[in-house]
């Protein structure tokens, strides 16, 4: 057997990308200066920065038929990403996100849509050969399934050597509160810059401080703060930062958390230390906010 994947559990999606002069007026009649589709989804993106930086990985999630799921299918494999977990539910209907991208700032706004089709589920995660993988990492979606999942995991832990063990991460993006549950399973847990805030915290190290109760004993908690960067804690309970490493030019903040995500995976999964992690995942996040999708991060 070759190295160890990291695999990756979420949404796929096609984001269908609008590049506007400005964002539109209400009751106003806008030309778009390009679009374009891109393949999008916070898992399936972060698969795709981990394959630009070297690491063999794999995507797990649900996916229609049709020539949209064809365009997804083809821009996995143009990464190599194993889509061999990849879940076929013809009929549904495929989820899409129409984002209007600000050539002005770099911003963008994100409209989506998901109605049918089905997050994976533990009864799906049991087919999983668990000795291919060396870390795996849960988009919060469907959390009841995905603590389930993770409970898989942690039993395979319990039957092979300390160095055969899988390193689980979990991400809490949404302010939604079934989510929350899903801070004391992960060995690295990021919480996003909305749900901080959402409970009331200004700042990524109050976030910290104020959530590494919720984590189990000598997870690292890591959260991300735009352009002022991203903190993190471990079991000492020092917070540890990295400043930003911005662009000449914001050109595409889309996916610029899903890459911070993957990046600091990688690092982690390499050995390195969280400082360096945080270091690292702010730089390639910064690299990609220059450029439009991912190629030339790296």
């Amino acid at each position: 057997m070759g190295e160890k994947q990291i695999l990756c559990i979420g949404l796929v999606c096609l984001d269908i990308i609008n590049v506007v002069d400005k964002y539109p007026e209400e009751d106003t009649d806008s030309r778009c200066l390009s679009q374009r589709w891109q393949r999008g989804g916070n898992a399936s993106n972060s698969c795709t920065v981990l394959s630009l930086l070297g690491a063999p990985c794999a995507f797990m999630g649900s996916l229609t038929s049709g020539p949209v799921a064809d365009f997804v299918l083809d821009d996995l494999g143009r990464y190599q990403i194993d889509t061999s977990l990849l879940g076929p539910h013809p009929g549904c209907s495929f989820p899409a996100s129409i984002v209007i991208s600000n050539l002005r700032n770099g911003s963008r706004t994100i409209l989506h849509r998901n109605r049918n089709l089905p997050d994976v589920t533990a009864k799906d995660f049991q087919k999983v050969d668990l000795t291919r993988y060396k870390w795996i990492h849960w988009e919060g979606r469907n959390p009841g399934e995905q603590v389930k999942m993770i409970k898989q995991v942690e039993q395979y832990n319990t039957t092979v050597p300390p160095e055969q063990r899988i390193t689980i991460s979990v991400e809490i993006e949404k302010t939604r509160e079934e989510l929350y549950q899903l801070f004391q399973y992960g060995d690295v847990v990021f919480v996003s810059k909305d749900v901080a805030r959402h409970f009331g915290y200004n700042s990524a190290a109050d976030a910290l401080k104020g959530f590494y109760s919720r984590v189990k004993k000598g997870a690292l908690l890591v959260c991300a703060w735009a352009e002022k960067g991203a903190d993190g804690m471990g079991p000492e309970g020092v917070v540890i930062h990295s400043d930003a490493f911005p662009p000449t030019a914001i050109i595409d903040t889309l996916g610029a958390g899903d890459t911070f995500n993957a990046s600091v995976i990688f690092s982690l999964s390499a050995g390195k230390s969280l400082q360096e992690a945080l270091t690292f995942g702010c730089e390639i996040a910064g690299r990609k906010c220059g450029v439009y999708g991912y190629d030339g991060i790296v």
